[in-house]
């Protein structure tokens, strides 16, 4: 029988010292390319200072922008803007005052009464599913207004999840807010509040 001897090597375990070798050396030339990059861009000036000193000083020249539909948010209605308050203590917010009503111009004696606005609310969407309305209702909060979402079951559709702002007492008020919502992409339906 003959022994076969092709290719096997002198040394058995000199292979694997070498590969364990030549990995320690890549991993130690690596931490120390990483930490001296680290220390470069530590010490080097920034190049966009400049850029942000020219933002910022632009911004401050810059008329602050307000919002016109903040009556939409809640302030300055009857409604205290949040009833937690209430709900925990059994009291009612004492920071929320009832809004000064304005004198009331006298009228001729032949004018007729101007219409009556009835209060409105607006309705910014309605879903089948139940996530999207609360995602609508989110997205309303970060533009400043606060939306309810409710539930009404519609026949032979099932329940829808109704997305409301308001109710609003003046035309005026509701307009605002309605511009406000097309602005920023949401669409709105005025609807007679219930």
């Amino acid at each position: 029988m003959s022994s076969n001897t092709g290719n096997r090597s002198a040394a058995p375990g000199k292979g694997g010292n070498q590969l364990i070798t030549g990995i320690l050396i890549g991993m130690v030339a690596g931490v120390s390319l990483a930490a001296g990059v680290a220390w470069f861009l530590k010490n080097s000036p920034s190049p966009f200072t400049k850029k942000e000193q020219a933002a910022v000083s632009t911004l401050k020249d810059a008329a602050p922008y307000t919002q016109p539909a903040a009556a939409a948010s809640g302030v300055g209605s009857n409604k205290p803007r949040f009833e937690f308050y209430k709900v925990l203590t059994d009291k009612q917010d004492a920071t929320v005052a009832a809004p000064a009503k304005p004198a009331e111009k006298p009228r001729a004696a032949d004018s007729k009464p101007a219409a009556a606005f009835e209060p409105q609310v607006l309705q910014a969407g309605s879903f089948s599913n139940e996530a999207d309305a609360e995602k609508l209702k989110a997205r309303l909060a970060l533009l400043g207004f606060e939306a309810g979402v409710q539930a009404a079951a519609i026949p032979d559709k099932g329940v829808w999840y109704r997305v409301r702002l308001g109710p609003y007492k003046a035309a005026d008020e509701m307009n605002n807010a309605r511009n406000f919502l097309k602005q920023n992409g949401v669409e709105s339906t005025p609807m007679r509040a219930q």
